[in-house]
């Protein structure tokens, strides 16, 4: 899981850091609203922590921002904030869960695994583009109506190019949905998987703007 955690506190951020990494997740870490902005509007992230008195911008109006975008990524308030109204508040804006602080590492895990486990359920079903059909929930791809057999990372790339079609998504946006902060990533991974994806599908489908990225197109 990839992980936006907005927290300016030097000390918790350091620490929640380096206990969400050493879980598994993959984090990347920014201490002010406006950094979380900028973040949020060059990548996509599986699950945004967010405390909610963030210098530049604060979490609620990052919040608000964020739902009138109608960016989809998943929010755990994580505040000191612990009064009704301010509870109440974050959730109106759009949080899928609050937590207060101070907390135990476990039970932020397990919340962030709890929202996570909703937002699948809200995920679509069924995708499509022409001949080409993806089914999140189910991790399948069908071209024709027949089963593409994709690796994980084809099957993730693939998703990525799906869920903005048209649109031009460069190699460092791919390789962000790809793989986690801690990966080792080699310089032609994107450009690998593009490969592979156009001998299964089709080299139709994936098209490259020179110089800018990928984008998906429907093949005739």
């Amino acid at each position: 899981m990839k992980v936006l955690l907005a927290e300016d506190d030097s000390m918790l951020g350091a620490s929640m850091e380096r206990g969400l990494r050493m879980a598994g997740f993959a984090v990347e870490w920014v201490h002010d609203g406006l950094q979380a902005q900028v973040a949020l509007q060059g990548q996509a992230y599986d699950l945004l922590l967010l405390d909610i008195g963030l210098p530049g911008q604060d979490g609620l109006q990052l919040l608000h921002w964020l739902r009138a975008e109608h960016l989809p990524v998943p929010v755990l308030v994580v505040s000191a904030r612990d009064a009704v109204g301010d509870r109440v508040a974050g959730l109106n804006l759009g949080a899928d869960d609050y937590l207060s602080k101070p907390f135990d590492l476990d039970e932020l895990i397990a919340r962030m695994h709890a929202v996570a486990r909703r937002v699948s359920g809200r995920a679509p079903s069924e995708m499509q583009l022409g001949r080409l059909v993806m089914r999140p929930l189910r991790r399948e791809a069908l071209l024709d109506n027949q089963l593409v057999n994709l690796s994980t990372r084809e099957y993730d790339l693939l998703l990525a190019l799906m869920e903005r079609p048209g649109n031009v998504l460069s190699r460092e946006q791919l390789e962000t949905q790809l793989y986690g902060w801690q990966d080792e990533v080699s310089s032609n991974a994107v450009e690998v998987h593009v490969h592979h994806l156009r001998r299964k599908l089709g080299s139709a489908w994936i098209k490259n703007v020179r110089g800018v990225g990928y984008k998906l197109v429907e093949a005739q």
